[in-house]
């Protein structure tokens, strides 16, 4: 079995900037990667400070082009055209698109971006959900990587 590729993800800040959370524009940010070599991306957002769960999802996308820049604010649509071309799932908040941080006040809870390269473009329909997006990537893995950041209010 060959040992997976690290994929190096980066964002530009270790606390959100309100315009990424519910206090501001609710807009996803820009991530960085580096190490590439992949046919494709898959994001999925973790926040495991909700205490329902102990790993609340509020963003996934999928069959995003390889690139070294994945652009702020992608539009909360199931298909994406620009600023980039991807497929958004639907988030454990019941929504399409990225849902950014929104702890009670007094509060910080931990964002982790986790990123998977790929070997393929994924046949996975638009507003599919967190179980749907790892089943189909189960046996597609070729890189992996992770950033974090925190937000308090």
């Amino acid at each position: 079995m060959r040992e997976m590729e690290k994929l190096v993800v980066q964002l530009d800040f270790l606390e959100f900037l309100p315009t990424h959370t519910c206090d501001g524009d609710d807009s996803s940010p820009r991530i960085r990667l580096g190490n590439l070599a992949s046919a494709s991306l898959a994001i999925m957002a973790v926040n495991p400070f909700i205490p329902s769960c102990c790993s609340f999802s509020p963003w996934l996308a999928w069959n995003i082009p390889p690139m070294e820049i994945i652009p702020p604010g992608l539009p909360k649509e199931g298909v994406v055209e620009s600023p980039v071309r991807a497929f958004q799932g639907r988030n454990d908040y019941g929504r399409i698109g990225y849902t950014g941080p929104c702890p009670p006040r007094g509060s910080t809870h931990r964002y982790t971006f986790k990123v998977w390269g790929l070997d393929t473009m994924l046949d996975l329909a638009p507003g599919a959900n967190k179980a749907d997006l790892v089943g189909a990537m189960r046996g597609h893995v070729l890189q992996y990587g992770e950033t974090a950041a925190l937000c308090t209010r």
